[in-house]
Formats: structure tokens, C-alpha cells, sequence
């Protein structure tokens, strides 16, 4: 039995032509010799009346905060609504179709409102519908716990929906449907023409997602990976071949860096040791940050001082500790953190000296360094950031 899982954005289901699409999709995978497995996400954006954030914004922030069990309910109902409206598309054109939510199409989750994850995925119902030449057509972003309440699974959930049925029922492939041709080299936003990407590692798609490239769900890559199932960003609009993510990425010898992301609001803190040596919260000062739930990164710990990076939304959070602990501190506020990916950078000498020359003769000043095996990242001014970018990608990806 060949499996293939098709899942639609937001946009992808927002309009009836859009959705005429979809049901060409669908048709186009039957002729294949597939059998879809269909998962949709809520119709449209904020703004739009069946949108996820439109029916958050019917109910107060207190309620939302106070009763996450109910806000789950009001958040899985635009993707039901979808499910059905594309059920009925499917109907037109003479394709059967049965439109399930993610807790009966198997998916059991634990009971973490509003951010829930996988227990178990029964395919059963799911098996036995495709059985039947029946498509299943599925509500992405949602389960049912143990007690049978709907959870959700977190912002971009449908796309970890995709992969767990994808990988669950041992599909060909999973398809993530969206208003773009595939992953691209940088941001289209910033870089005029980026190239698109055809073909890419799985780990180097999870850093460029998880460093600020929105593409796909980190979650949904790293579900699809374990059961090695490959995953393809294609366009609902276009007929583009899109961007294939598998375990090896782009066998060709090409340039070492697969693409550039970004993420702004970054605030970098440094702390030094001189200032307060007699202060015992001095050595344990990361621990106590992990502890209220502070993320930080570019991490550099020398014997005379610490320096790392938070969001800016945690800056009060990070004063009031801080100041609590009588430590002495700086921070440089209005930082973006550029994250530069390709796993040919593995064992390849000078590439950091290359990006800091780079920079430095455009007399844009680096704050701050850190790589891996994979990525290479650098904390610039905010001022800099596009100017940076482009530099950078016209050096090793034009």
C-alpha cells in the first residue's frame, strides 16, 4: 500500500479556487497510484473569521490562561471546519472522502493543554478508510488526550501532524503545501531572487527552522527523521518541484553553505568575573536563568567573564534576577544573531575567518561567535542585519 501524506496551510484551504486546487493535488497523487492521506490546518490568517487566531480573539486573555482545557476545544474548531468544507470539495468531483479530528484519526497526546505531544498513533480508523478508496481528510494541530479531551499541539502543529501520520503509517512520502515554491536560500524579504533550495539534509533544515527560518516546524522535521520518511515544501499555487528534505541532502559538490537565517530581538548580556568575585550566585548564574525558564544562547564562558543572549521579551525577567542576586551585569540591547548552515562546512579551515573578513570590510562589527559542525553564527547590530545577509549570500550561495 503506497501512503502519501498531503498536508495544506492555511492559505492553501482559504478559498474556493484555492481549495479546487488542493482536490487537483489529491487527484494528481490517486493517478500516481498513491493513497492521500489528507491533513489541513484552519482556513485563512489572522484576520479571517475560521482563522486559529480569529477564534482565540473570541474569548478574553484571563480566560484563555485560566482555562487551557477550553481553549484547546475553541482552537481545534477551525480546522474541523476545514476538514468538512474540503470533504465537500472532494465531493464535487466524485472522490469519497470522511473528514476525522486528529484524536479520532488515532492521535493520543498527553495532557499538556494548549502545547500537548504524542503518546500513540493508532492508524487503524485511518487504514481501514483508505480501504474503502475513502480519503481521509484530517485536522492538523490536535489530538485527544487519554481522558478524551481535544489538546493541541502548538503553533505550526499541523505540519507535526503530517509527520506523525507520515511516519506512523510508513507513507512514501509527506507533503507540506504552502504559498511558496520550497525552502529557500535566505529570505525573500531581505535578499532580492534567493535561490531555491532542492534538495536538503534534514539536520540542516531543522537548524534553519530552529534558527529563525520559517519553513517548517523543528518537531515535525525531527518526527519525520527518526522514522526517515522524506518530507517535501511544495507550492498549492504552482506546479514547482519544490524542496526535498531527505537524510542526505544535496549529493552534488556545490558551495559549503546551504542557506542564511536570522533571528532579531537578541540581547546580549555579559557578566565579569572582577565584578563580583565575592558573590557565590556568580558560578550558578546559567542554572538560575534555565530555572525561570530563560532561554539563552551563544553561550562563551571564559575564567574572567560569561556572555550569552536572550530574547528581548525576557529582559525584565532577566533584570529582576540580576538584581536579586546583587550581580553585576551589562547588556547590549538591538542585536540580530545570523545563523550561517551547510553540513559542508564540517572540516572545511578559514570559513569563519572568510565570513568575519566579510563583514569587517563592510565595517559591520561582529558582537560576538559561536559554530558547530554545521552552522556558524555571528551576533551583529540590528542596524547591520540586512546588509550583512546579503553580503554574506552573495559571497557563498550567488
Amino acid at each position: 500500500m503506497k501512503i502519501l501524506v498531503q498536508k495544506f496551510g492555511g492559505t492553501s484551504v482559504s478559498t474556493i479556487d484555492r481549495r479546487k486546487l488542493v482536490v487537483q493535488k489529491v487527484m494528481e497523487a490517486k493517478q500516481k497510484g498513491y493513497n492521500p492521506v489528507v491533513v489541513v490546518s484552519a482556513m485563512g490568517r489572522k484576520g479571517e473569521p475560521y482563522a486559529t487566531d480569529s477564534l482565540r480573539s473570541l474569548v478574553t486573555d484571563t480566560f484563555k490562561s485560566e482555562n487551557p482545557l477550553a481553549t484547546d476545544l475553541l482552537m481545534s474548531c477551525g480546522e474541523i471546519i476545514s476538514s468538512v468544507v474540503m470533504c465537500d470539495e472532494f465531493h464535487k468531483v466524485g472522490i469519497k472522502a470522511s473528514p476525522l479530528t486528529g484524536g479520532q484519526a488515532g492521535i493520543i497526546t498527553n495532557n499538556i493543554y494548549n502545547d500537548a505531544s504524542m503518546i500513540k498513533v493508532d492508524t487503524k480508523k485511518i487504514l481501514d478508510l483508505i480501504k474503502s478508496d475513502t480519503v481521509p481528510v484530517i485536522t492538523g494541530f490536535q489530538g485527544y488526550n487519554e481522558e478524551g479531551f481535544f489538546t493541541t499541539l502548538g503553533r505550526g502543529g499541523s505540519d507535526i501532524t503530517a509527520s506523525l501520520l507520515g511516519a506512523s503509517l510508513k507513507s512514501e512520502e509527506i507533503e507540506i503545501y504552502t504559498d511558496v515554491d520550497g525552502i529557500m536560500t535566505a529570505d525573500p524579504r531581505i535578499v532580492m531572487e534567493p535561490n531555491l533550495i532542492h534538495c536538503i539534509s534534514y539536520n540542516e533544515v531543522f537548524q534553519l527552522a530552529d534558527q529563525g527560518a520559517n519553513v517548517i516546524h523543528p518537531r515535525a522535521i525531527e518526527i519525520a527523521m527518526q522514522g526517515n520518511i522524506p518530507l517535501k515544501i511544495k507550492n498549492t499555487l504552482s506546479e514547482c518541484k519544490g524542496t526535498l528534505i531527505n537524510s542526505l541532502g544535496e549529493k552534488t559538490e556545490g558551495s559549503i553553505v546551504t542557506g542564511i537565517t536570522h533571528m532579531t530581538n537578541r540581547i546580549q548580556v555579559q557578566l565579569v568575573l572582577n565584578q563580583n568575585k565575592d558573590n557565590v550566585d556568580y558560578g550558578n548564574v546559567l542554572e538560575v536563568l534555565a530555572e525561570n525558564h530563560i532561554s539563552i544562547d551563544l553561550i562563551n564562558v571564559f575564567p574572567n567573564e560569561k556572555i550569552f543572549t536572550i530574547d528581548s521579551k525576557d529582559l525584565l525577567k532577566l533584570k529582576d534576577i540580576m538584581n536579586k542576586s546583587d550581580l553585576k551585569y551589562s547588556f547590549i540591547e538591538g542585536c540580530s544573531k545570523i545563523a550561517i548552515i551547510g553540513n559542508r562546512i564540517k572540516g572545511v579551515p578559514g570559513v569563519m575567518a572568510k565570513i568575519l573578513r566579510i563583514l569587517k570590510d563592510s565595517n559591520i562589527e561582529v558582537l560576538q561567535t559561536a559554530d558547530s559542525h554545521t552552522t556558524i553564527w555571528c551576533l551583529i547590530y540590528d542596524k547591520d542585519l540586512e546588509r550583512a545577509i546579503n553580503l554574506l549570500h552573495k559571497k557563498f550561495l550567488k
